[in-house]
């Protein structure tokens, strides 16, 4: 099984990356499932359904989130409705929208998750031992392959997630910096991992936002709208290659494609 699991997905330029990539890829690099981290699609911070609906109207079929899942208040009725979108399984119990998601393939069903991190980012259930748990209640309900997207800050916590469920997810990646890190391999259990798989949207930017309002909130300590940039945007991701009877991954690979004329 060849899946595509497709780095932050950030405003407008982000999906505009999508919607000209992931059918093209789909075909050229025989893709057999599509991942994409959503949490950013609407205005640089949260989703929505219509953000939502574009980015499934665009060939990917489930999505994962972080941290800014429930910032547009429309999500609280909209993630229970939708089980394509997982919220991080480490959130308290009743939290909305669904903590694993299970998703039948014709190569077999595909187990999907996210945690977020505790180190640099608001304290939530352990992210580690949630993950484990997940990870064998999706096994037990039939699944061989399953994802865990870590929307995490600090990369040693990401690497230490990496290891803990190597051998036991098929693959484990991590989101949320938005910079995309050069260390996918295959760990000796054979989990695939990368630190933080980057971000499709506007690389002519601070992760994402328009550059002279970050710079003067760094500079001043003063508070600033936020808006998505709009040019050199860029679709980041990797591709995993996922032995659909052992759960083992097999191969794991960088992928960057550039729309460089895109405008917000």
């Amino acid at each position: 099984m060849r899946i595509l699991i497709i780095a932050d997905i950030v405003g407008n330029p982000g999906r505009k990356a999508v919607r000209s990539f992931v059918p093209k890829m789909r075909t050229e690099h025989s893709i057999d499932f599509v991942i994409a981290n959503g949490e950013n699609a609407a205005g640089g911070i949260g989703m929505t359904r219509d953000t939502s609906e574009d980015i499934f109207s665009s060939g990917v079929d489930v999505m994962t989130s972080g941290n800014h899942v429930y910032d547009k208040p429309e999500m609280m009725e909209y993630l229970p409705k939708e089980p394509r979108i997982v919220r991080a399984a480490n959130y308290p119990n009743g939290a909305p929208g669904s903590p694993l998601g299970l998703y039948p393939t014709p190569l077999g069903t595909v187990g999907l998750l996210t945690v977020l991190g505790r180190t640099f980012m608001k304290p939530l259930d352990d992210p580690f031992l949630t993950a484990r748990k997940k990870i064998l209640e999706a096994r037990e309900a039939g699944a061989r392959v399953v994802i865990v997207d870590f929307h995490a800050e600090a990369t040693s916590e990401k690497v230490a997630l990496g290891w803990y469920l190597d051998g036991l997810a098929s693959v484990v990646i991590g989101t949320h910096t938005h910079v995309p890190t050069c260390d996918e391999r295959v760990l000796p259990g054979g989990t695939a991992y990368c630190t933080d798989i980057g971000m499709t949207g506007p690389f002519d930017s601070v992760i994402g936002v328009e550059k002279q309002a970050a710079i003067h909130r760094f500079v001043t300590g003063l508070p600033v709208k936020f808006k998505p940039a709009g040019r050199d945007v860029r679709l980041c991701g990797v591709i995993v290659d996922v032995d659909e009877v052992s759960g083992k991954s097999t191969a794991i690979r960088r992928v960057m494609e550039y729309l460089p004329d895109a405008v917000n």
